[in-house]
């Protein structure tokens, strides 16, 4: 049987350099949100470059674009961690530190367990997302999916 783990992407156009005053708060607070997630109850994965973070590391061939993404035991998993502590107050000042786009910014899919999903492959689901909407391939925490039948 297999089993089957969350993948989560998110993206965010920043708002001024990485080394810019006016978002010091979300730079100084990396290193203890990921230090959080890393031994929070469900977490698997983390991308990460040679910061140890990824902030060295870019989405769609954009300069300003950061990417996050991990892997998690179920949306329960991830949903305890995104909505506490530090990283929920970092969430709710998001606009100071990441534009506003249009489109959609982050997706969830299942992959096999042990599977460390891509760049590549986060961009394939997040642009599905765009073009199609919540499916199983690519899809959000108010419209999830089951893993795939065994």
């Amino acid at each position: 049987m297999t089993t089957y783990e969350l993948a989560q992407v998110n993206i965010g156009r920043l708002t001024a350099p990485l080394d810019a005053p006016e978002i010091k708060d979300f730079t100084d607070n990396l290193e203890p949100v990921n230090a959080v997630a890393d031994a929070s109850d469900g977490f698997v994965w983390r991308l990460q470059g040679e910061t140890g973070d990824a902030t060295d590391i870019r989405i769609y061939d954009d300069e300003w674009m950061l990417v996050n993404m991990s892997v998690w035991r179920d949306a329960d998993a991830l949903k305890a961690f995104m909505y506490a502590g530090t990283h929920r107050e970092l969430l709710s000042r998001r606009r100071e530190f990441f534009q506003r786009l249009s489109e959609a910014v982050t997706t969830l899919w299942w992959v096999q367990a042990g599977h460390r999903p891509t760049v590549k492959e986060a961009e394939e689901r997040l642009t599905h997302l765009r073009e199609n909407g919540p499916t199983a391939y690519a899809f959000t925490l108010t419209k999830t999916f089951s893993p795939p039948a065994s």
